[in-house]
């Protein structure tokens, strides 16, 4: 309603509100908030300042903005996330992480020394040999006495007390011979793990056999010291129910994280287990097609 002159009538309340709602927004400058591109948000209209939520010392996620990065024109915007920090966050159709594996792939068969142990219906999922500082001790006695032999028969065969010398040489070739049964002992002796138990396997002549299953372990662990730390071997402790087991402490197993996390995936997580052999099986078939 006007005037004949055109203007506002004199009795208009509502002019102050008119004015107030046709009042341009401010652009929102570049420090104000997180950026929403180089263009106003919607349409033609000026872009959308910052809210009460949005200040400089949290951002989305309760993150700080100060960290985020900026574009060209001055905008932050949120930091870049990489591909590979995506990959372990996908998964295929059957649930299974399309990342880098936490643990090593299985092996296929057992060898013939683990073989025999096995019944038909059990699946084996690996074996291992205890890690090389397990003959740091013979190995050293092997080394000291050969040097100290090595002097003591030179010496005495310069004094000619060749039954001496004998005695000396004989005894160098027991000790070697006690060093070398102690690492064909090590050879022989397995860490073996299949879908229903744990098994330790050792001995040349006497063999012995020890095994726990599964379904009975109520507790385990690993331990390292600090030189298994640096050499990457560890000390496995089972428990079950409390009782005195034949298997209950495995001492020098190499790569004691990736194997606690084999048997606990074992005993938590078996159907896991067969869909990633699944799928391991199926890509084979599809190399050798190709």
């Amino acid at each position: 309603m006007t005037t004949p002159s055109g203007g506002p009538p004199p009795d208009d309340d509502d002019r102050p509100r008119r004015e107030r709602d046709t009042e341009p927004i401010p652009r929102a400058r570049p420090d104000d908030g997180p950026g929403f591109g180089d263009g106003p948000a919607f349409g033609d209209g000026p872009a959308y300042s910052p809210g009460a939520s949005y200040s400089e010392d949290a951002g989305y996620g309760g993150s700080s903005r100060r960290d985020w990065d900026r574009d060209p024109e001055g905008y932050r915007v949120p930091p870049t996330i990489t591909e590979d920090e995506l990959a372990g966050l996908r998964v295929d159709a059957s649930g299974m992480p399309l990342g880098t594996r936490r643990v090593l792939p299985l092996e296929d068969e057992p060898t013939p020394l683990v073989a025999r142990y096995l019944f038909p219906t059990e699946r084996y999922r690996g074996e291992w040999k205890r890690h090389w500082i397990h003959l740091a001790t013979p190995l050293t006695v092997g080394v000291l006495a050969t040097f100290v032999l090595g002097y003591l028969s030179g010496f005495l065969a310069g004094q000619d007390s060749g039954a001496l010398t004998t005695v000396a040489v004989i005894l160098w070739f027991a000790v070697i011979g006690w060093v070398a049964w102690r690492v064909a002992d090590w050879y022989y002796d397995r860490f073996i793990l299949t879908n229903k138990r744990v098994m330790v396997v050792n001995g040349i002549v006497t063999r012995q056999v020890a095994m726990m299953p599964l379904l009975r372990v109520t507790d385990m662990k690993y331990e390292q010291s600090p030189l298994g730390r640096t050499l990457n071997y560890g000390t496995f402790v089972l428990e079950s129910a409390g009782q005195e087991q034949a298997l209950r402490e495995v001492k020098h197993l190499p790569n004691p994280n990736e194997l606690y996390l084999r048997v606990v995936e074992e005993m938590y997580e078996p159907q896991a287990v067969e869909a990633r052999l699944g799928k391991e099986a199926d890509e084979a078939k599809a190399d050798d097609g190709a």
